[in-house]
């Protein structure tokens, strides 16, 4: 493990250690988070934590071919009660996912700092939100990178009714392009939904 000043690189995630960990430091730059995704590198830490940096293998991703869309969901999405949009309500959307924890962790990771480095991320193009409304009411969103290979790296989802988090992101998946779903690391609800664990070496291929 390696520790960042305030040079703008990133050791070989060859380096990392067997939990993916691999540097510490830094800053949330434009530039510094720019390279860490183009190289297969994100952070990820709590409130309290210095910025850690993480390059898991095997990496856990999604093809869109795929998808896995059950019966129950295929009728939540036939019933139209959602509107699905992108890059309409950035902002609210990752605050919201700010206020879901993930498991293993006391606190927070998407941290203030975090927030405003993704709002200046979603600005000059390379992070995007997709929101899920209901009456006009946002109910449920995700948020993530996109550096323009085919590649979207998802780094948050947050839900307040049941399945509308899941009909975003299966109408988000089902209208768009890309190659592969950076889902990062195992989730349930993710390997629901057709996610699976590659190499990294497989995942670095298609950056």
């Amino acid at each position: 493990m390696k520790y960042l000043t305030q040079n703008i690189w990133f050791p070989n995630v060859i380096e990392a250690a067997e939990d993916g960990l691999l540097a510490v430091g830094g800053d949330l730059s434009v530039e510094r988070l720019l390279l860490a995704y183009k190289q297969g590198i994100f952070p990820w830490f709590e409130t309290e934590e210095p910025i850690l940096w993480w390059s898991p293998d095997p990496r856990f991703v999604l093809f869109p071919d795929k998808l896995k869309v059950s019966k129950s969901m295929r009728q939540v999405l036939r019933n139209k009660n959602y509107v699905v949009t992108i890059n309409k309500a950035f902002k609210d959307v990752i605050g919201e996912c700010s206020k879901i924890k993930r498991n293993g962790q006391n606190g927070t990771w998407i941290t203030n700092n975090m927030m405003d480095a993704y709002i200046k991320l979603h600005e000059l193009g390379y992070a995007k939100s997709i929101e899920v409304w209901n009456d006009n009411i946002l109910v449920a969103g995700l948020y993530g990178m996109d550096l323009g290979n085919g590649v979207f790296s998802g780094e948050s989802m947050f839900t307040k009714e049941s399945n509308a988090s899941k009909a975003g992101f299966i109408t988000f998946i089902q209208n768009t392009n890309y190659r592969v779903i950076d889902c990062q690391v195992y989730t349930n609800h993710l390997e629901s939904l057709g996610a699976e664990d590659i190499s990294r070496d497989k995942f670095l291929s298609y950056l």
